[in-house]
């Protein structure tokens, strides 16, 4: 059982509601995880803020950002995050296949997405931390110093919802991922 109440926009703060609105017309329906950061308008708020910068100034494409946000839910053991980006990574034009690929590190299917997703996932586990090698095989697939930049944000707002959902213990309201506990 969730830590923290799912929110209904209309009983949600009045701070959260426009962002919960924006946030459900862009999902299709209010998410168990933005309807529990909605008790705190700054979390939510916060979330939202990350999100907007990276659709304003990201370069990433969404299958490329599905493919760092289903790594970092696997490394830090995000069952939550794992269901909802697969579901996204597939509408980003991923197999179910290529998304249980994504979250174990082998991603066969595109050696340019497997470096990244590496430094992905050594940033996820190492707190920040990425080995020269994983680096450079990164820029040696192609991936630019703006994209390897950028990565960052991609994993913080990452972080940012996994831990949301470790803490408040967030129960799935979306089909679990291929290979979780549920």
């Amino acid at each position: 059982m969730a830590r923290i109440p799912v929110h209904t926009i209309d009983d949600a703060p009045e701070a959260a509601r426009e962002t919960l609105e924006a946030l459900r017309r862009k999902q299709g329906k209010l998410l168990n995880i933005h309807a529990e950061m909605a008790h705190a308008p700054v979390v939510l708020a916060a979330y939202h803020g990350m999100q907007q910068a990276i659709a304003e100034h990201g370069s990433f494409d969404a299958r490329t950002r599905e493919a760092i946000a289903l790594a970092v839910g696997a490394v830090d053991g995000c069952d939550y995050c794992q269901s909802a980006h697969t579901l996204g990574a597939k509408a980003a034009g991923m197999t179910l296949d290529q998304t249980v690929e994504v979250r174990s590190g082998e991603v066969a299917f595109d050696p340019e997405l497997a470096a990244l997703v590496t430094l992905a996932r050594q940033i996820t586990a190492d707190r920040g931390d990425v080995d020269d090698s994983a680096w450079k095989a990164a820029r040696q697939a192609g991936w630019s110093d703006t994209e390897l930049t950028e990565l960052f944000a991609h994993v913080a707002v990452n972080l940012y919802t996994n831990f949301f959902n470790h803490y408040a213990e967030t129960e799935l309201d979306v089909p679990p991922a291929p290979g979780l506990r549920h």
